[in-house]
């Protein structure tokens, strides 16, 4: 029945529900939202890594591939396929090398906005 859904519509729900969590795990437990956010990513690098998220990623596209667990997954894969070419070293640089694009993406964009805005202090 699942497959008759649109993709926008699957990516929507699923990304949606990762949300969903992660306010309900904000609201109704201790955990700092620094502890939740590292949760998903170590989720997202268990579920990559036991090859369960590719086929969740398959059915919710973006809805999957785009939040924390999505960066998990990409860490997984990077460090699966580091070790398929360079063998025990790969452990170490895969999940690196995987994510050099996003990360740097992240820097860049975080130094443009400290340089284009000034901070103002709270009252």
């Amino acid at each position: 029945m699942l497959e008759f859904f649109p993709a926008f519509l699957k990516a929507f729900l699923v990304g949606g529900l990762l949300c969903a969590i992660g306010q309900l795990l904000i609201d109704f437990t201790k955990f700092t939202p620094a502890r939740i956010l590292t949760g998903y990513v170590v989720t997202g690098v268990f579920l990559g890594g036991i090859g369960l998220y590719p086929k969740l990623v398959e059915f919710a596209g973006a809805g999957a591939s785009v939040p924390l667990l999505g960066f998990g997954n990409l860490l997984a894969k990077g460090v699966r396929d580091a070790i398929d070419q360079q063998g025990f070293l790969g452990i170490f640089t895969g999940g690196f090398t995987a994510a050099a694009g996003g990360i740097a993406a992240a820097l860049f964009f975080s130094l443009l906005a400290a340089l284009l805005f000034k901070p103002k202090e709270k009252n």
